[in-house]
């Protein structure tokens, strides 16, 4: 990592850039799922850290689905399929590689307008009832500041209109993509992006909103704005993080 990609992240604890630096470490070696990995000590020595500060960043990594840990065995590259992997995309995306998180974005914005779009022609009522129960779980963690209830009410309404697009293609992809977002906040920003929320549970009203009227490029243009303003909350956590650093 360079001195001002450093800056640019801002301070991270030394788990989080460690466990960043195996992923970069796995990718610049070629190692594909299945593959043996170094151990523990020979990652500290090639990071310049400590053993705890590696054991630590494997637990990240194994939690997010990137590495498996076997017993007496040594360290593997997992198939990404942990409590947050991403599948066949796990071995080539890296959470804190900007350029990477914004390709994410475009593709899941490609993606949301589909679903939407889709969902406004075929959702069944059920299916609508459960995307309109999703957004006021969402609404509700923000109205209660319940972060984890915010979150599962989002993560419920992206995957429930999903659903209700019946295209089990698009299913999976708007999982995979939201789990490596999620990689991306937890090992690059540590948490949940700040000031979108309260917009977000609007823009979930809009999206549901126009579903439910039938209106297909309504719920895209809908879905559309709700990813570009994600986006722009992002960049502004990363401009945030850039001038603290620098400060």
């Amino acid at each position: 990592m360079t001195e001002a990609e450093g800056a640019e992240r801002g301070y991270r604890p030394g788990y989080e850039v460690a466990a960043e630096r195996v992923l970069e470490l796995i990718a610049e070696s070629r190692l594909r799922p299945g593959d043996r990995m170094p151990t523990e000590i020979e990652l500290a020595r090639q990071l310049g850290t400590s053993r705890t500060v590696v054991r630590e960043a494997v637990k990240i990594l194994s939690a997010l689905g990137r590495v498996r840990a076997q017993k007496g065995r040594g360290l593997y590259v997992a198939d990404g399929e942990g409590l947050l992997g991403a599948g066949r995309w796990a071995p080539f995306f890296l959470p804190v590689d900007l350029d990477h998180v914004y390709m994410l974005f475009e593709f899941r914005r490609a993606q949301e307008m589909e679903t939407s779009r889709l969902a406004a022609r075929r959702a069944t009522p059920a299916e609508l009832q459960a995307i309109g129960k999703a957004a006021q779980v969402c609404r509700s963690g923000l109205e209660t500041g319940r972060e984890e209830l915010f979150n599962e009410g989002d993560e419920a309404f992206h995957t429930s209109i999903a659903t209700a697009s019946h295209n089990m293609f698009l299913q999976i992809a708007v999982r995979e993509a939201r789990r490596l977002q999620a990689q991306s906040s937890l090992i690059g920003l540590s948490g949940s992006i700040g000031g979108h929320a309260a917009k977000a549970v609007d823009e979930h009203d809009a999206i549901h909103r126009a579903i439910r009227a039938g209106d297909p490029e309504g719920a895209a243009l809908a879905a559309a704005t709700h990813i570009d303003n994600t986006l722009d909350d992002y960049r502004r956590e990363i401009q945030q993080r850039i001038f603290a650093a620098t400060d």
